[in-house]
């Protein structure tokens, strides 16, 4: 018999929703972490990231096109 303790790392959690999305964020705007892309590729889904970098996507250009619009009207164009 093995008396030596088992040496396997416990399993990591998959990563939340919330996790995923600051991580979305950061790495659109360039600041994210060497650490947290080192957590991403070792416990974050693709399907996950490419999902909510869609979603980012979209709602930022709407955001983008509503800013033009409001300064385009206010300045009465």
């Amino acid at each position: 018999m093995n008396d030596k303790p088992s040496e396997q790392k416990p399993a990591e959690k998959p990563m939340g929703l919330r996790d995923t999305a600051q991580s979305v964020v950061a790495a659109a705007f360039g600041v994210q972490s060497g650490k947290n892309r080192a957590r991403d590729f070792s416990r974050g889904k693709p399907s996950h990231f490419i999902a909510l970098g869609l979603i980012f996507t979209i709602l930022f250009v709407l955001v983008i096109v509503g800013v033009v619009q409001l300064v385009l009207h206010l300045a009465g164009v």
